[in-house]
């Protein structure tokens, strides 16, 4: 019987997910304590996530979602044999999340179909970065965008220029990108780990003090502290000066 996990997130967690709400992940693990602990870690970060516990029920239920998290030990089928059939009926991406950890098992896993192979134990946030990798790579880039208009801030990214009623701001590499992803994403919080994934191209390293501190530089050559929003326990996002 499917396990269907309902995406309700708590007000600290809603924000940061935002971005990734609409991503529907198929758990297909047959430990329950796994699969609970993994639900939970995907919904906080605000995917659409449910589950199941054997390869026919991943057979039936792979079709209503956006990528498949499979594990290769299942009850019923072989996980390589469910990989398979995904990969026949449908273009749904697939990481093979399991404990086999030979060279031969991740050829195996690969020639079956899979996107990508990740071993247990993992650490979760290499599965947050790899399940992101992945979508990137199957889900069409959006255009460059020209121009961002927000009151007096004027933002050009492909000029990689931003003008402060009329006057030009005088950013650092990073402090521009970091200006645009804010500005891109105007009406959510972007959370630190997606500035670093983003900015810093390294969602996996610790961001420790470098985005606050970026953070507080910005707000400075900005003029005021009101133009980036600190969401305690969350993120930023852009305000108004």
């Amino acid at each position: 019987m499917t396990t269907q996990v309902a995406p309700a997130l708590g007000p600290a967690d809603a924000p940061d997910g935002r971005h990734r709400a609409t991503l529907r992940l198929l758990v297909v693990e047959s430990d329950a304590r796994a699969s609970d602990a993994l639900l939970r870690g995907l919904i906080r970060q605000g995917y659409a996530a449910h589950a199941v516990s054997s390869g026919a029920e991943a057979l039936r239920a792979h079709f209503d979602a956006d990528m498949v998290l499979l594990d290769l030990d299942l009850p019923d089928l072989d996980g390589l044999e469910v990989c398979r059939r995904i990969r026949a009926a449908a273009n749904t991406p697939v990481i093979a999340v399991t404990a086999r950890d030979s060279e031969f098992d991740r050829v195996l896993g690969l020639q079956a179909g899979s996107d990508d192979y990740i071993v247990k134990p993992y650490g979760f946030r290499e599965l947050l970065a790899r399940i992101e990798a992945v979508m990137r790579r199957v889900r069409p880039q959006p255009l460059p965008v020209q121009t961002i208009e927000h009151g007096p801030l004027h933002i050009e990214p492909a000029a990689r220029r931003a003008t402060l009623a009329g006057e030009p701001l005088d950013l650092t590499r990073k402090e521009f990108d970091l200006l645009v992803l804010l500005a891109t994403k105007m009406h959510s919080v972007v959370s630190r780990q997606q500035i670093m994934a983003q900015v810093w191209e390294d969602p996996c390293s610790p961001h420790g003090r470098t985005v606050d501190t970026h953070v507080s530089t910005l707000r400075s050559k900005l003029g005021s502290n009101s133009w980036i929003v600190t969401v305690r326990g969350v993120g930023f996002r852009l305000g108004h000066a």
